[in-house]
């Protein structure tokens, strides 16, 4: 019997975004989640801000774990289920670490560093390597702990996910150590719940270098298969809405893996209403900043040419970033602030209405896909996954030039 295609989308609140487990407001999640379930979809990602999750190592926040109950009762009033992802950590330009494992002299653990918030607030310094602390992953083992045991017969939750885009919040020390770190927590989840799977939120940068978290190793020892990846962020891509890119993300990732690939994020930025595409510019981070802003109508094309394709190479679904453009009193704040086009990447606008490409989902999602067991497209590897990281950038183009020739003119 085929597997439906997963439809589903990444969340922060319209009006809270990373700030809502701090002012948490059910009403709010009720309403989103009911329009989430109207446009067809059926899977929310969500994030549990370490900060807000363990104001101390040994402590995990009670009322968040309250909260989180209570999104997952609402999650199954509206048919959702919920991609849960543990130790974020990096989000949306900034990192996002806990009072407790800063460390001033210290250096940030990640090559891609752009700036620190901790308690809601910019600070200065470093922080320790969450692969390697004896604090911190102390302190993971009992976030797990806490939060699987308490919500593992809840059918609300639909998978567990071990970071979003780790290796922009730290680099474990090589590839070994990154896939210890994640057998020993994955390992940890299912002595607590063998029913549920569990991933790890990687992204592209993972097939453009070896930073100790590669695709082949890491899903070897999860149950699921994931990617995310923007054509606009990669100067390999065709053009700015290469439909063809995240697709052949995902089936390269089932190439090294062996798995079946969850295109767990994907999606665009959107200029202001009734705006053409355009490239907008600025300076954030104290660094010069450019920007590919779709027109509204541009990224629902793009969505609409993307989702079959992503059918045809097998993959098992689509989850767009993200839910909402934050509301204006957001913009002033990390990551609105620097990060600028952060404030437009939602399938809603800040006054809650729907974008067109909302409407090509809704469309999509009435076909009512299903997962392609034997994909009509697909990544012929010829090189070994160790090959393969010896050069990954270098593999990763090439084979995408193989993959479009191989299937030009379909």
């Amino acid at each position: 019997m085929s597997r439906p295609f997963v439809l589903g989308v990444n969340y922060w609140p319209r009006r809270k975004a990373m700030y809502w487990w701090s002012d948490f407001d059910v009403a709010e999640v009720r309403d989103e989640f009911a329009l989430i379930a109207d446009i067809g979809m059926n899977v929310v990602r969500l994030f549990l801000l370490w900060d807000d999750w363990q104001p101390s190592p040994d402590v995990v926040s009670a009322a968040c774990l309250k909260n989180l109950e209570t999104v997952c009762d609402i999650a199954v009033e509206n048919g959702l289920g919920l991609d849960v992802t543990f130790f974020t950590g990096h989000m949306s330009g900034p990192n996002w670490a806990p009072g407790w494992l800063l460390d001033e002299k210290a250096s940030p653990p990640a090559r891609y560093f752009k700036q620190l918030v901790s308690g809601g607030e910019i600070v200065t310094g470093g922080y320790r390597n969450m692969f390697s602390d004896p604090v911190a992953l102390a302190a993971s083992r009992l976030l797990l702990k806490t939060v699987v045991m308490a919500l593992k017969d809840h059918p609300g939750v639909w998978m567990w996910n071990l970071g979003n885009e780790p290796d922009l919040f730290a680099w474990p020390p090589d590839s070994d150590a990154g896939r210890a770190w994640v057998r020993e927590m994955t390992d940890l989840i299912k002595s607590i719940d063998d029913q549920h799977p569990v991933t790890c939120g990687l992204h592209v940068a993972s097939l453009h270098e070896d930073n100790g978290l590669r695709v082949d190793q890491v899903f070897a020892e999860t149950d699921v298969a994931v990617m995310h990846g923007y054509p606009m962020y990669l100067p390999w891509s065709r053009h700015n809405l290469d439909p063809d890119l995240v697709p052949y993300t995902c089936a390269l990732v089932s190439a090294l893996c062996g798995k079946p690939t969850l295109m767990e994020e994907w999606g665009g930025c959107t200029n202001t209403p009734g705006k053409p595409s355009e490239v907008w510019e600025w300076t954030a981070y104290g660094e010069p900043r450019t920007q590919f802003m779709a027109s509204e109508e541009d990224l629902a094309a793009y969505v609409a040419a993307v989702l079959p394709k992503l059918v045809e190479v097998g993959a098992t679904g689509a989850m767009l970033w993200c839910f909402a453009d934050y509301v204006e009193e957001l913009w002033g704040k990390p990551p609105c602030k620097e990060s600028k086009h952060e404030r437009f990447f939602g399938l809603v606008r800040p006054d809650g209405s729907l974008k067109p490409h909302a409407e090509a989902i809704r469309a999509f999602a009435k076909t009512k896909p299903v997962v392609h067991a034997n994909p009509a497209r697909q990544v012929v590897l010829d090189v070994s996954p160790n090959e393969f990281y010896t050069t990954p950038a270098a593999h990763t183009v090439r084979l995408y030039q193989q993959y479009l020739s191989q299937y030009e003119g379909d």
